[in-house]
């Protein structure tokens, strides 16, 4: 017998990273902010960044009011984004498109093969994506749509 789709979905270790999220509160003393939201299904994150003088991310912390899926895709982006700048992060935002959209391959982001089961549902792709365009968006200090 086969596994129920939502359980190929919400794994234990999809849900063990959406609870992770307390470990990047959103507080003062960022020196960027960005809000993000998915058109496709109305979640938000509001991310703050600190960024060192070169331009790399040293410190995030995110407000998410989403789906597990969305809640794993912004634990999975905050644990691989300390050191990263804004080319870095418009990289992976471009595979991980790609990725979604079956053009691309696996993008090279610590942790992001537990979303491969949502690659079958181009409902939760928007909100995959999300934390990476925030990122993006706080970096350049604009505010993006998904």
């Amino acid at each position: 017998m086969s596994a129920l789709p939502a359980a190929r979905l919400y794994t234990p270790e999809l849900l063990g990273l959406a609870v992770s999220l307390g470990d990047y509160p959103l507080i003062g003393g960022m020196n960027r902010h960005a809000e993000a939201r998915s058109r496709t299904c109305g979640s938000t994150i509001s991310m703050g960044i600190d960024c060192d003088d070169a331009g790399r991310i040293r410190k995030l912390g995110m407000m998410v009011s989403a789906c597990a899926v969305g809640q794993a895709a912004a634990a999975i982006f905050a644990a691989g984004a300390i050191g990263s700048d804004a080319a870095d992060i418009d990289a992976a935002a471009s595979n991980i498109e790609q990725w979604l959209a079956g053009t691309g391959t696996q993008p090279e982001w610590a942790g992001i093969a537990v979303l491969e089961a949502a690659r079958e549902y181009p409902a939760r792709h928007g909100v995959i994506a999300l934390p990476w365009k925030a990122a993006s968006a706080a970096l350049c200090n604009i505010e993006p749509q998904s």
